[in-house]
């Protein structure tokens, strides 16, 4: 049994990676800003929590103490609606945040686990990527780039602490996590949540940008082999599935999987967004390396993954029952 602390325990893949700590026999603490939800049994009866902003230090200083094994830090400031409408919120909690756990955790001799994205990458042409290709951004003016350039500077905090005070630190950078509970501000989830709500679901422009989806389950499971992988220490590792599929493809399947009724219209992204949002083309990972180091390959595919984040929102009366948040 090991002391663990999940940042963000909370969100999306926070709440599943609770779970999971608490399954194999960890003493789970959760640190978030708010309780844990109706919905998250498990998390409330059987962790610790420790209410608190990522930003105040003395908080989160009452859920990462000496003799904490493992923080995982997930707290962030996520979500294509979130990045253009605070872009001043995403920069100082991701940045700032990651900070005040990377000192935390060193104090208290824990090795870290700090999740990031493909987002990192930005516009990079070249795929797949591998974890130590070239970033390629836009313009600073653009909000589009915050969360892309916050990521970023949390993984070079997190590499100078493991060169420069040394830190037990991983880092995993998620593609397009998808499945069960994710707010509906996201391609997937806000596609479902329309699709079994009778509202159509949005396509920007031709629908032929790729992604590489993963469900959550593969996410949670690369998560775990990281923090338990003593070579996974000081490296950064792509967590995401290399199979590329068009985003007009992925809503058509869940359209078919929603069942009679689910329709799709298409959208202009200028028009919709504004020119501060700027659309990538293909985002694909090189994965190799997850599976030398840590054993890791997806096993759900994009069929299986949607057929049960589909069926779990038909029975979540109050995921459904959300606002649509989304802008991709």
């Amino acid at each position: 049994m090991s002391r663990v602390v999940v940042t963000g325990g909370c969100g999306f893949i926070g709440s599943h990676l609770v779970e999971q700590l608490i399954a194999r026999g960890d003493e789970v603490t959760v640190f978030d800003g708010g309780p844990p939800p109706r919905w998250q049994t498990v998390a409330r009866e059987r962790a610790r929590f420790v209410r608190g902003d990522i930003l105040d230090r003395t908080a989160l200083a009452k859920a990462i103490e000496p003799g904490v094994d493992q923080v995982f830090h997930l707290a962030a400031v996520v979500g294509v609606d979130q990045y253009l409408a605070r872009p001043l919120d995403v920069i100082d909690v991701n940045f700032t945040g990651t900070r005040n756990v990377l000192d935390l955790a060193h104090d208290a001799g824990a090795k870290v686990v700090v999740a990031s994205t493909s987002e990192v990458f930005g516009k990079n042409p070249s795929v797949p990527w591998r974890e130590d290709d070239d970033r390629v951004l836009g313009a600073t003016a653009a909000d589009r780039w915050t969360y892309s350039s916050s990521k970023a500077l949390t993984e070079h905090l997190t590499f100078a602490y493991v060169r420069q005070r040394g830190l037990a630190a991983t880092i995993v950078r998620y593609f397009n996590a998808y499945g069960a509970r994710q707010r509906p501000g996201f391609v997937i989830s806000r596609s479902v949540h329309r699709a079994l709500n009778g509202k159509p679901m949005v396509v920007y422009d031709d629908g032929r940008q790729t992604r590489c989806f993963t469900h959550i389950s593969d996410a949670v499971r690369g998560t775990l082999l990281a923090a338990d992988s003593e070579a996974a220490n000081g490296e950064a590792f792509n967590i995401g599935s290399m199979t590329e599929t068009t985003i007009g493809d992925a809503i058509e399947l869940i359209a078919e999987l929603a069942g009679p009724g689910a329709e799709i219209t298409k959208v202009d992204t200028i028009t919709k967004l504004g020119r501060s949002y700027e659309d990538l083309s293909r985002r694909v990972p090189d994965n190799a390396k997850a599976g030398r180091v840590l054993g890791w390959q997806p096993e759900v595919d994009l069929r299986e993954g949607l057929s049960r984040t589909i069926e779990w929102a038909r029975d979540s009366r109050w995921w459904l029952e959300l606002p649509d948040s989304g802008a991709a």
